[in-house]
């Protein structure tokens, strides 16, 4: 049985719709409903709920409790799943890749344009690969988003397409496999 740690941070993939208000909030973490979803045979899933904010919101301290988190959950390597708002999730990879060193497990974020359980959304589908992405990519940071893996200093979100792009020329590289 191989462990993955899932650490929530809030993000659109965790985003509810609120009624009274006409708009999408985070509230509280809803990453296990959906797990329970997923057939994982052989894979044991700890999720730690850590944050729970829009990623505009994310600050440096947050950061700094995402980056002591991931330090105590390596304590045991285990490859890690990060949900995280879009449009910081590459400032905040970027922030642990700083900070990481000599990795011996991946570090996978990823997270959805459109909140979990809403029509259209992407967040079971970047879920789903991230978990799979994290037991086959070697050690290193990367953004898993719609059918690709990224690694975390070659890529960027393109707002205009509603998407990540590789970053830089080069066109299509694949990351390593273990």
């Amino acid at each position: 049985m191989q462990n993955v740690h899932v650490i929530t941070t809030g993000g659109t993939i965790e985003k509810v719709y609120l009624e009274q208000s006409g708009r999408v909030a985070n509230i509280a973490t809803k990453i296990d409903r959906y797990l329970c979803r997923l057939r994982l045979p052989d894979l044991k899933v700890k999720v730690t709920s850590l944050i729970n904010k829009d990623s505009l919101e994310m600050t440096d301290p947050d950061r700094q409790r995402i980056l002591q988190t991931v330090m105590q959950k390596l304590r045991r390597p285990a490859p890690i799943v990060i949900t995280h708002g879009t449009d910081t999730m590459v400032e905040t990879g970027l922030y642990l890749k700083r900070r990481l060193h000599g990795l011996k497990a991946p570090i996978i974020f990823t997270g959805a344009m459109t909140p979990l359980g809403f029509e259209g959304s992407d967040g079971l589908q970047n879920l789903t690969e991230s978990l799979l992405a994290a037991r086959l990519v070697a050690p290193g940071i990367y953004v898993v988003m719609h059918n690709e893996v990224f690694p975390i200093d070659r890529v960027r979100k393109d707002r205009k397409r509603a998407r990540f792009v590789w970053k830089g020329r080069g066109g299509n590289q694949q990351p390593h496999v273990a």
